[in-house]
């Protein structure tokens, strides 16, 4: 999702992955940002999800914001809500973008597909069609790229 962030009088586009994930991450002018969002705070003159911190007085992120190489983040992809897996669309060594479909998942008669958070070379599909997941159960993991 992207999103207008206003720092300083100029403007910036800022992308976010998932907004839901720990650490965000933020691209900015094509560079990724781990962005640690504080719960409670509300950002000051930008169209930034509520608590999401990327308002500081320099015209840059957070000094606590750090690049990241997300060729070498592992983070899994989890479930974002309870159900029944009823298709998977990849294997194990396949090579996908953020945005693909990886999976449905039927919840309350409703199918919903589950999209990569990140892309990256799968090392394992930890489920199948057919399965009962739970809120937040691993889906898939993620191999380090060179």
């Amino acid at each position: 999702m992207k999103y207008t962030v206003k720092i300083d009088e100029k403007i910036f586009e800022v992308e976010i992955e998932d907004i839901n994930a720990r650490p965000v991450i933020a691209r900015v002018d094509g560079e990724a940002f781990e962005v640690s969002p504080m719960s409670g705070i509300q950002p000051q003159g930008g169209t930034v999800s509520p608590g999401l911190e990327i308002a500081p007085t320099t015209g840059k992120l957070p000094a606590t914001s750090h690049p990241v190489n997300l060729a070498s983040s592992t983070q899994p992809l989890t479930a974002p809500l309870p159900g029944t897996v009823t298709e998977v669309f990849v294997k194990p060594g396949e090579l996908i973008d953020a945005g693909n479909v990886v999976l449905v998942i039927e919840a309350m008669k409703m199918k919903n597909s589950i999209r990569a958070t990140r892309g990256g070379l799968i090392d394992q599909v930890l489920v199948s069609a057919g399965q009962t997941v739970a809120h937040k159960q691993v889906l898939i993991t993620f191999k380090d790229v060179p």
